[in-house]
């Protein structure tokens, strides 16, 4: 993903990570920053925060969200 993800694109992967809870996968949550992208790195925290949010009912977080260089991760798995 990438921070400033459109809404569409946003539900499109929703719909790709309960997919894979249903499976009982992990999911790893990954968003890349470029450029001046790295000034907002709040921006990146705030989707990935959402993100947990929206799964609360159906998974846990495994990984916190964490900042590795250009990429923030997170990891979540299912209940």
């Amino acid at each position: 993903m990438r921070p400033n993800i459109d809404t569409h694109d946003y539900e499109v992967k929703m719909k790709a990570i309960q997919r894979f809870f249903e499976d009982g996968d992990k999911v790893k949550v990954t968003l890349k920053f470029r450029g001046r992208e790295m000034a907002h790195l709040e921006l990146g925290m705030k989707l990935l925060h959402q993100v947990r949010d929206d799964t609360q009912t159906i998974a846990k977080v495994e990984a916190e969200p964490k900042l590795e260089g250009r990429q923030m991760m997170m990891v979540l798995a299912p209940r």
